[in-house]
């Protein structure tokens, strides 16, 4: 009987630290302004404006950070196979002036923005930021569909790729 309760208490535990996920962005983090690399104040409202009707990939990065250099090259597949998608690349690095030296030493395409407000901002403590890369899908209607992926390779991320 007590193995029996044990067990039952686990599997409880167990279902409920599944992660938070989200299908729509908070009104903070949508407001939350990030520096475009024509160093314009722009809001992710507006980012997503400007893909509306698109698949967007967004990807949480930093020229710092070892995990991120070393997804690039499978990134950059995902970017020649599924080129109709927009990619927004949100930078957490600690200049200005290394993000956009990172871009340019790794030749990431698509939409560069450096997120001023950095890990504890808006964005940062919607996504729960605890690790990058970190990957989301935003579909053609506006809802998120992947809300956490850290590999590129992850199964989710994969099957709302198109």
């Amino acid at each position: 009987m007590r193995k029996l309760f044990f067990t039952f208490l686990l599997g409880s535990t167990l279902l409920n630290c599944q992660s938070e996920s989200f299908t729509s962005f908070s009104e903070a983090a949508l407001n939350d302004e990030f520096i475009s690399l024509s160093d314009e104040r722009v809001s992710f409202s507006t980012v997503l404006e400007k893909h509306k009707g698109k698949t967007i990939f967004v990807d949480v990065w930093a020229s710092w950070c070892k995990d991120c250099l070393k997804a690039i090259p499978k990134f950059k597949e995902l970017q020649s196979e599924f080129p109709e998608m927009a990619y927004v690349h949100l930078s957490l690095d600690k200049s200005l002036s290394a993000w956009k030296k990172g871009i340019q030493k790794h030749k990431l395409k698509g939409d560069h923005y450096f997120m001023q407000s950095g890990w504890k901002g808006p964005m940062g403590t919607f996504l729960d930021l605890d690790w990058i890369p970190r990957y989301m899908i935003v579909d053609a209607s506006g809802k998120i569909v992947v809300y956490k992926a850290i590999k590129t390779k992850d199964k989710n991320l994969r099957k709302h790729l198109k």
